[in-house]
């Protein structure tokens, strides 16, 4: 069986975790290393999981690669919880041909999220 599990760099373990947490109410499910000042961290929302790894050296600077497109009860109401755990919100929510109510969210590091729910 293959598995992919997408792995976030961040300066700042502690911010990101903390903003994945509140808005999404991700579940910490593992800790490296187990006591002490954490390099990694594997939360999980809903069935599927990703990890955080603390890397001082992280260029927040250059563009993201890699989307985060996270499926929501409610797209429009996490908006302004997006803003308050230091999140930004790059535009209103918008009905897609495809059947999905879509916004685009910034993480606290810049890293974009789509934030989705099935119409």
């Amino acid at each position: 069986m293959t598995t992919v599990q997408p792995i976030i760099s961040t300066p700042d373990l502690a911010r990101l975790q903390a903003f994945y947490q509140r808005v999404f109410h991700a579940v910490q499910v593992r800790r490296v290393p187990a006591d002490g000042p954490p390099f990694f961290v594997g939360l999980r929302l809903g069935d599927s999981e990703f990890g955080l790894v603390s890397q001082a050296d992280t260029d927040l600077s250059t563009p993201p690669r890699i989307l985060l497109s996270i499926d929501v009860d409610d797209v429009d109401a996490l908006l302004d919880k997006v803003v308050a755990a230091g999140g930004r919100v790059l535009g209103p929510p918008n009905d897609m041909p495809w059947g999905q109510r879509v916004a685009h969210v910034h993480d606290p590091d810049g890293n974009l999220v789509n934030l989705t729910r099935e119409l």
